[in-house]
């Protein structure tokens, strides 16, 4: 059995996950060996095979595996919920993103818009773009990256502003969180934790799980920009 319990964990986690894992190593449990990258890049890999003890997803994509068989049903555990934000470089003005109508301009504004084209955030953005009607121009001067984070386009000048999970964007630095879209424009994604079914290390995943699910995380859940 290995000393080290591996995590496959969703962007918006990283920064709870890297905060709480010297605190669980500490308190008797495993060390934590963790890899992030979106929810739907994670399904392709564990699709293809990849192994881990734990996974961490959005709540329809751990379903997805818990149906594939590839995650146990009765593991899974809801961690913390997230919203979608708005950035702007450190010291560059916030501008109003407090309505539908204030976003609207807001955007159309901005030099350029970045989002990420797999992550939650980037699903939801690019319908929001849609819906607002102003998807043509945004896009035609957005910078759409495949997986990262949103906000490192900020500190190299390439966009004005950078949509992604408030959690994802505050693990980039000299950058400022605006605020959360307008909450009527967008459902929460739920994050989600389940033990794989082919784990080795069965009794430190639940013990894992159960740390994850418990009060004692919540504060660092909250410290990173997510709802316990």
């Amino acid at each position: 059995m290995s000393d080290a319990v591996r995590v496959l964990s969703t962007l918006a986690l990283k920064g709870a996950v890297q905060a709480l894992a010297g605190q669980y190593q500490a308190a008797g449990g495993a060390r934590i060996d963790a890899d992030f990258a979106p929810t739907l890049a994670l399904l392709d890999r564990l699709r293809a095979g990849e192994a881990a003890d734990v996974v961490i997803l959005t709540r329809e994509g751990l379903d997805e595996v818990a149906r594939e068989g590839r995650v146990a049903a009765e593991s899974c555990v809801d961690l913390a919920r997230s919203f979608v934000g708005v950035a702007v470089k450190a010291g560059a003005p916030h501008p109003d993103i407090t309505t539908e109508a204030a976003l609207r301009k807001a955007l159309l504004a901005a030099r350029a818009v970045a989002y990420s084209r797999l992550g939650a955030s980037g699903i939801l953005f690019a319908k929001l773009i849609e819906r607002l009607g102003i998807a043509s121009e945004i896009n035609a001067r957005a910078v759409i990256i495949p997986q990262g984070f949103t906000a490192e386009r900020l500190v190299s000048g390439e966009a004005d502003l950078a949509i992604q999970q408030i959690s994802e964007l505050k693990q980039v630095p000299h950058i400022e969180v605006v605020g959360p879209i307008p909450r009527e424009l967008q459902t929460p994604a739920v994050f989600s934790a389940g033990r794989m079914c082919a784990s080795q290390n069965v009794g430190e995943a639940d013990r894992l799980l159960r740390y994850l699910a418990s009060s004692e995380v919540a504060p660092a859940l909250r410290e990173s920009g997510l709802e316990p």
